[in-house]
């Protein structure tokens, strides 16, 4: 196992010489009161996120860990470097199956991948969005294995969340401990709103006349993300809308005020692509706005992100990605892709069955820590019946090698243990590629555990990237 902050030797690594000087000189005692203050400011603020299906009071704290996750500068360039080339590849491939369809036709990815897949939308076929873009906040989860060795888990091309998390970590880790920043050796992320709303201005329609009026379209105030929404509504200075805010006019979209109707140009949409348009996709949604997919169509209003985005992240087309960075940019992926046997294909699902105890087993549209199942973890029974079910629907899985993830620093009590982290970046994509320095870090709390999700039991820390 990586240790992040400690070298074979027992030596602290470069990047984290500061933060064990800290450690050092703060002492477990005012760390843990500090902890403790850090809980109560996440509760009084309302930074929350929900379990659904669980009894009682679905709401609650994810978990905060004081000690940040550190990237030097060189870790983080080629970082940077390798999420940016994988956004745009991901945009061009959207682009490509959503029009000619050049890599199916050059035997690349396989046609059934992507025009059989349930996030695949015939409606947005021969659609342009502006500049082409598809995924405006594009989400790559990344695992480290090794000082050099840094690669994709997985991409989020829909509405990857998390993002709000990013900002208060630094935000609370500045009030706890503004002495850390004050050497300006740490590059800032409270840049990530204004970045976004650049970015959305970008991709307005053809329609808009002037400065484009942008809207956050949530499902209300019971969605589990609903704090991130109404927050970053509220940093990027635009409106916090649901569906019956808004409504369909003479080819555009209206937002109703109490100064009478506004016409809306950009709608950061936090709903999925079933929900957008009852007249369109499913007719008893009531969380879309009827006649919004032909505005959408007709140039009269940008969605962000494009409705059929989810094609690209699908955990089976993720193993095409390296292929597609070849094909569209004509560049070596910077980033590579975890080892996956996709279980569809005869040889490697036997392969899958034989070695199941080895390896982790997911869902292809699964999330959330759900839907899947580590090998080494699972008791010789949930083998047995996640066999059974890889056996009668094949296409539905695929698998992967029981990575040995790296480990942060992390309190654990009145002592600092090692636990498993994983990293996702929020890359921005508009006429041109942003990118805040530093991203959304989770961890799993549990010693062992290689389940980072929150609604797994993980927590998340503050992510650091050191200036040069």
């Amino acid at each position: 196992m990586f240790n992040e902050m400690y070298d074979d030797d027992g030596s602290i690594r470069p990047a984290y010489t500061y933060i064990a000087k800290w450690l050092d000189e703060t002492g477990f005692e005012l760390l843990g009161q500090r902890s403790e203050d850090a809980e109560a400011l996440f509760r009084r603020i309302g930074i929350t996120f929900a379990v659904y299906g669980e009894g009682g009071d679905p709401e609650r704290l994810i978990p905060f860990d004081l000690v940040p996750r550190v990237f030097s500068a060189s870790e983080w360039r080629r970082m940077s470097r390798g999420i940016e080339q994988r956004a745009r590849a991901l945009n061009a491939f959207l682009y490509d199956v959503y029009h000619r369809g050049e890599i199916i036709r050059a035997g690349i990815v396989p046609e059934a991948l992507v025009y059989q897949n349930e996030a695949f939308l015939p409606e947005m076929i021969g659609i342009e969005p502006p500049g082409r873009v598809y995924s405006h906040i594009v989400g790559i989860d990344i695992v480290r294995t090794g000082p050099d060795a840094f690669l994709v888990l997985e991409d989020n091309c829909r509405t990857p969340s998390g993002v709000s998390y990013m900002l208060e970590n630094r935000e609370i880790m500045m009030r706890m401990f503004p002495e850390l920043f004050s050497t300006g050796a740490v590059q800032q992320v409270d840049d990530y709103p204004e970045q976004l709303r650049a970015t959305l201005e970008e991709v307005a329609p053809p329609a808009c006349k002037g400065t484009p009026k942008i809207v956050l379209l949530t499902p209300g105030s019971l969605n589990s993300a609903y704090y991130e929404h109404s927050y970053l509504a509220d940093l990027m200075g635009i409106e916090l809308v649901e569906a019956q805010d808004l409504c369909v006019d003479e080819g555009r979209v209206w937002m109703r005020t109490t100064r009478g109707p506004k016409t809306v140009d950009v709608i950061y949409r936090r709903i999925d692509d079933d929900f957008i348009d009852p007249l369109t996709f499913r007719p008893e949604s009531l969380l879309g706005v009827p006649g919004l997919f032909d505005v959408y169509r007709a140039g009269g209003v940008t969605l962000c992100s494009a409705p059929g985005a989810g094609v690209a992240d699908d955990k089976a087309i993720y193993m095409y990605v390296p292929q597609m960075i070849r094909f569209y940019l004509g560049e070596r992926p910077i980033l590579q892709n975890v080892p996956t046997w996709q279980c569809s294909n005869p040889q490697e699902r036997q392969y899958v069955l034989d070695n199941i105890e080895d390896l982790v087993v997911k869902e292809v549209h699964g999330s959330g820590g759900y839907g899947m199942l580590i090998g080494p973890k699972a008791t010789k029974d949930e083998c047995q019946t996640f066999a059974k079910k890889i056996e009668a629907g094949p296409s539905a899985y695929i698998a992967q090698p029981t990575l040995e993830l790296s480990a942060a620093p992390t309190l654990a009590g009145n002592s600092l243990g090692a636990r498993h982290v994983d990293f996702r970046p929020f890359c921005l994509v508009g006429r041109r590629v942003r990118l805040s320095a530093g991203g959304l870090t989770r961890v799993a709390l549990k010693e062992g555990s290689l389940v980072v999700n929150s609604s797994q039991g993980g927590g998340v820390k503050d992510t650091w990237v050191l200036m040069e």
